[in-house]
């Protein structure tokens, strides 16, 4: 699994400007100003070697009674609790305060890893700018510049290092023979719980027994028409003999990790309620992940035909993003579409995997070329010239030119339409790369 890393500190030291450099974006706001992050955050990080989850917190308070203190210092209380490692980051410029002595005792209490972050250092010693800070008792400091960048990557290699340390080796379990791994992800009471009860109940099925990781994650072997599968299971079901007690319980961290775990998702939508801004976010995260997805729209057989055409109209205007994916209108709890549900996602993850020989790849971009070709920039029009496949789950493919950065996001979209087009990649994300230079199975001139 992702590790995960929880970004801690009072307000205004800075932990937001290190969350958009460790996840490369500008997703969470960032000003001179405290309490701008009140809420959770989460990103997937990008700024080591290798790939973990970073939770952005508020200004922690850890006494907050009640108000809007309170409810951020749970916020962070829950981020603490998902987290393998917390990064505790104090400011070097204000020094040490009695708010810094409060949340560090938090923190020992927590049990979990800690690493005292000394944030913007830039311009100023080491040993001026950390000796404050050896009275909480955590530790040699590990001092950075998030705004510039300074000690970044290695304060990230370290957290990593300090995440899998004491886990058991082998924990990336071999996957090897379990089918295909189905991540059945949606917003609390959607009918997740519902929904994996009743693949497993079906006939044909067979259901296995098999311990979860030491993160709790369930993974729950079956096999369904002579075909293999892993439930990965987020809804914090447990099995008791041969009864399953359906524990409705929503942990982000544990939604983006078992996404990033399978092979397609499966994302459960409440066909009684508006299309919320959660469930985008979850299907955003999907789409960029690059998992193959399917939608569930899930208690379909209690609504009426004009709540149908309402649920309908808001799929189109907030999941218009999600055109690659098929749609279902089910009933998990009266197993209605389930066997065409399973169909899409058999045919999403036969698309995932789908391996795209460079001559039929070539044939195709020439074809979509010929149709249309891609628009002048100035003098120049950018020229395709060969097309071969760069990778699976997602399928990658790169095309080879001249001045194909010239290429605008219009034609990236139809190119990406036509190639769907002619492999049936319905189910899964599509990423074209374009690489410019000397074709090298051109004749040496």
């Amino acid at each position: 699994m992702k590790p995960v890393i929880a970004l801690v500190g009072r307000p205004n030291v800075g932990k937001s400007t290190l969350f958009n450099r460790l996840t490369r974006s500008r997703d969470a706001l960032v000003a001179d100003q405290p309490g701008l992050t009140r809420d959770r955050h989460y990103g997937e990080g990008r700024g080591g070697k290798r790939p973990f989850l970073v939770i952005d917190t508020g200004g922690f308070e850890p006494v907050a009674k009640e108000g809007i203190l309170y409810e951020m210092a749970k916020q962070t209380r829950q981020a603490v609790v998902e987290a393998d490692v917390v990064v505790f980051i104090v400011d070097g410029r204000q020094g040490l305060t009695p708010h810094d002595k409060t949340i560090t005792d938090f923190l020992r209490k927590s049990g979990r890893k800690v690493m005292l972050v000394v944030n913007k250092s830039e311009g100023m010693k080491y040993t001026t700018v950390a000796a404050d800070f050896y009275e909480l008792g955590l530790g040699d400091p590990y001092v950075i510049s998030a705004a510039h960048g300074d000690g970044v990557n290695d304060l990230i290699e370290v957290a990593l290092d300090e995440a899998v340390a004491g886990k058991p080796e082998g924990e990336e379990a071999e996957v090897a023979g379990r089918g295909t791994r189905i991540a059945i992800v949606g917003r609390p009471n959607v009918g997740k719980s519902t929904m994996v009860n009743t693949l497993l109940g079906e006939e044909r099925v067979i259901a296995f027994d098999m311990p979860g990781t030491t993160r709790d994650s369930i993974e729950i072997p079956f096999e369904r028409n002579g075909r293999n599968y892993t439930l990965i299971d987020t809804a914090g079901i447990r099995r008791k003999g041969k009864v399953f007690e359906a524990i409705e319980k929503f942990s982000v961290v544990k939604t983006l990790q078992s996404i990033a775990e399978a092979n397609v998702v499966l994302l459960l939508l409440d066909a009684q309620q508006d299309i919320s801004e959660q469930d985008a976010h979850i299907a955003g995260f999907v789409l960029e992940s690059g998992r193959a997805l399917v939608v569930g729209v899930n208690k379909w057989d209690g609504l009426n035909t004009d709540q149908r055409d309402h649920i309908k109209r808001e799929i189109d205007r907030k999941l218009s993003f999600l055109s690659f994916a098929k749609f279902h209108f089910i009933s998990a709890l009266k197993a209605s579409g389930i066997v065409p549900l399973m169909k899409s996602i058999d045919a999403a993850y036969a698309a995932a995997m789908a391996k795209l020989p460079t001559p039929q790849l070539t044939r195709a971009m020439q074809e979509a070329v010929d149709h249309q070709q891609p628009r002048r920039k100035g003098a120049i029009r950018p020229k395709l010239r060969y097309a071969h496949q760069g990778g699976q789950n997602p399928p990658v493919i790169v095309i080879h030119g001249n001045a194909l950065e010239a290429i605008d996001a219009n034609y990236r979209r139809y190119l990406e339409k036509h190639f769907r087009d002619s492999f049936s990649l319905t189910g899964t994300p599509l990423r074209i790369e374009f690489r410019s230079g000397k074709n090298p199975f051109s004749r040496a001139e």
